[in-house]
């Protein structure tokens, strides 16, 4: 198992920087603000340059329940299983600005 560095300043090729966003995808703070570097962009989802956000809060940047997080993990999931030619390097989702610990948030990435 491969755990992604605590800062991340430099990305290979084929390296992808997965991040807590917002629904909106305004990177307005965060990790999220830091996924601008490698190519996140205002209001899109999804695979973005070499960037990947999961939304943690919603439209109003509310925090999300985890129920509705999961929603956004399994489909994050689904992309990376799909591209394995990429390394995925996932932060700490949801333990900043959403306030969550690690503890509530990684059973949201287990994998049968």
């Amino acid at each position: 198992m491969k755990y992604t560095p605590e800062n991340i300043t430099h990305l290979e090729p084929n390296q992808i920087f997965t991040y807590g966003a917002n629904e909106l995808f305004r990177h307005g703070a965060g990790a999220a603000k830091l996924a601008l570097r490698w190519g996140a962009r205002h209001g899109m989802a999804g695979l973005v340059g070499q960037t990947y956000g999961i939304p943690t809060k919603d439209k109003k940047i509310q925090t999300l329940p985890l129920d509705k997080i999961q929603v956004h993990v399994n489909d994050f999931l689904a992309t990376a299983f799909s591209h394995p030619e990429y390394e995925f390097l996932v932060t700490a989702v949801g333990t900043g600005l959403a306030g969550y610990h690690a503890k509530d948030i990684a059973p949201l990435f287990k994998t049968v």
